[in-house]
Parts: C-alpha cells; structure tokens; sequence
C-alpha cells in the first residue's frame, strides 16, 4: 500500500511510505481513544518503543502532588522511525499485541 491514509487528526503525514500493516497512515490500523505526548526511552525491540511521560499525583493526606511516571509499549512504524530521546504524540488502537494497543503517530519537535 503506499497511499497515504488521513486518520482525521491534526497531524503531519510522515514524509517516508512504509509496508507495515500496524501503520496508521499506511496500513489498515483504526485509531481512537486516548492520545499522550511523551518521550521515547528504549527501542530495542523490532518495531516497538517504549514511550514515559511524568504526571502529577496528588497526595491528600499531606496536601502536595508528587510526580510519577507512566511507560507504555508502543507500535513504531518504519515511516515514523522514532529514536530514543525522540518526543512523540501517541494514540490508542486497537490490540497489536499482548502489550501494545498504541501507536506512535508524530514526531513533535
């Protein structure tokens, strides 16, 4: 396949055409659901990152917030081919695998 899909998101298309079936601008992937901005922090695995963003929790007991951090695995298409360190917008789909039901879908300089 290599037309390029409008997901209906405010996004750039990527500027590479990839193969990938779990794609979402080039293979048949539906996206929807929750979206998060975060950094990548390992990319060991064929075609998978690992995505951590920090959030606030607030701690009633002692009336301040602390911070944690989320981690998700997510799917890194070929096109989008983000890197450790690399800031991306990610988006829910539907299961890929055991552990991944999101997909990088932007670069976010």
């Amino acid at each position: 396949m290599n037309k390029t899909i409008d997901i209906g998101l405010n996004v750039k298309n990527p500027q590479e055409i990839c193969n990938d079936r779990h794609c979402a601008f080039h293979g048949g992937l539906k996206v929807r659901g929750r979206e998060f901005v975060g950094t990548v922090v390992r990319n060991n695995a064929q075609k998978t990152a690992v995505v951590e963003w920090e959030r606030l929790f607030f701690l009633p007991k002692y009336q301040r917030y602390e911070k944690r951090r989320s981690r998700l695995q997510v799917h890194n298409p070929m096109c989008i081919g983000a890197k450790i360190g690399d800031k991306v917008k990610i988006i829910e789909s539907r299961p890929i695998s055991k552990t991944k039901t999101f997909v990088i879908i932007e670069r976010v300089e």
